[in-house]
């Protein structure tokens, strides 16, 4: 089995923390969409004979198609790889997109999962973090989803930013409860170099964020979503049993993926490679029938620390026996310096499994580089 990925970088306008590759100017848009096509025909080796079992259109915005241009995309993969039965077939989309004209209009598609970006469901916050949707939206659009038949559904929020005073992140929380959603995606804000938040802090239009802060906010977050049933299988994610994104977990469990469109990263097993993030460049290189990427061989480290990294930041854990496939001897080595983590309390150690703890988990990067080889 393995994922395809479509970077649509269009969006209507630019958050303040956001640093993917996008562009708020429509005007190229259809030479990219017939570009990404062209992409997929270049492409459809680069996977071997595998199965496609998750398809996922992010950005960018990519709930800015229509219909008609996810179909026509739709079947140009369909042309060129073998698409599952039961593939699961995410759009992600902005709450204002999902008007009741377009929620009907995506009935008629392969679509049969959205990644809403809530973020939050206060008007101030939203504002603040220049969004273009507005909090009614951000509920409405869940309701019209599911009222259309769409069932398999994940909401995005944002914790650990100085306008979400406690109270109202376990409204957010609360919320997002009462809308019943299966999937929960929860993500710490984190300053970018060259967002507009980063000149806001610097300049100090807006307050630095507080470390403390957001360690409490995903501590709360964690413990109330566990309690009501939703299982923490991943650093930011929350899924109540059998709703994991299986397009994400393949990522967390190194299966293999292509990713299309610029800024697109894809994963063979044995190398990364990553097209260029300019659209002028990308749509160039595609008309000459050229793929605009860089390609790095992992080495066997490579693949070791990436192991490390991805399996800690799930409920599933780093399994030795894993590590010693991918090299004789690393268990051992693994198994020493995870010493002071387990004595702090932030590993636990079942058998040949190690996972994070509670605590751990607001330590995941740190203890990750300090068990790399």
């Amino acid at each position: 089995m393995a994922g395809i990925y479509i970077h649509v970088p269009f969006c209507k306008q630019a958050c303040y923390y956001c640093d993917f590759h996008f562009s708020t100017s429509l005007k190229y848009k259809q030479e990219m969409l017939e570009a990404i096509r062209q992409e997929i025909a270049l492409q459809k080796d680069y996977l071997g004979q595998e199965n496609i079992n998750t398809i996922y259109f992010g950005g960018g915005t990519p709930s800015l198609l229509t219909a008609q241009e996810i179909n026509t995309m739709t079947e140009q993969i369909a042309q060129h790889f073998h698409i599952a039965a039961d593939v699961e077939f995410t759009l992600e989309t902005n709450p204002d997109d999902l008007t009741a004209d377009k929620v009907k209009d995506l009935r008629s598609t392969a679509v049969n999962r959205f990644s809403i970006g809530i973020q939050s469901f206060f008007d101030e916050d939203l504002k603040w973090m220049n969004r273009a949707h507005n909090a009614g939206e951000a509920e409405s659009s869940v309701k019209r989803a599911q009222d259309a038949g769409f069932e398999n559904i994940t909401i995005d929020l944002i914790f650990g930013y100085p306008l979400l005073s406690d109270a109202k992140w376990k409204q957010n929380i609360q919320t997002a409860l009462d809308l019943d959603v299966p999937h929960i995606s929860a993500y710490g804000m984190t300053v970018e170099p060259r967002t507009a938040l980063a000149a806001f802090i610097r300049k100090k239009k807006s307050p630095p964020l507080n470390d403390h802060q957001s360690a409490e906010q995903f501590l709360y977050l964690s413990d109330t979503l566990q309690a009501a049933g939703y299982e923490h299988y991943e650093i930011s994610n929350y899924a109540q049993p059998d709703h994991y994104s299986r397009h994400n977990t393949n990522y967390w469990k190194g299966v293999k993926y292509l990713g299309l469109g610029p800024s697109a990263h894809s994963f063979n097993g044995e190398a990364r490679q990553w097209n260029v993030a300019n659209n002028a460049k990308y749509i160039e290189a595609i008309l000459q029938n050229r793929i605009p990427a860089e390609t790095e061989i992992l080495t066997e480290t490579d693949r070791l620390n990436e192991y490390v990294m991805t399996s800690l930041r799930t409920m599933w854990g780093l399994d030795l026996s894993t590590l010693e496939g991918i090299a004789a001897g690393a268990s051992t080595d693994l198994i020493k310096t995870s010493e002071p983590f387990l004595e702090k309390g932030w590993l636990i150690r079942e058998e040949g499994i190690f996972r994070l703890t509670r605590e751990g988990k607001l330590y995941a990067d740190h203890i990750a580089s300090e068990l790399f080889f």
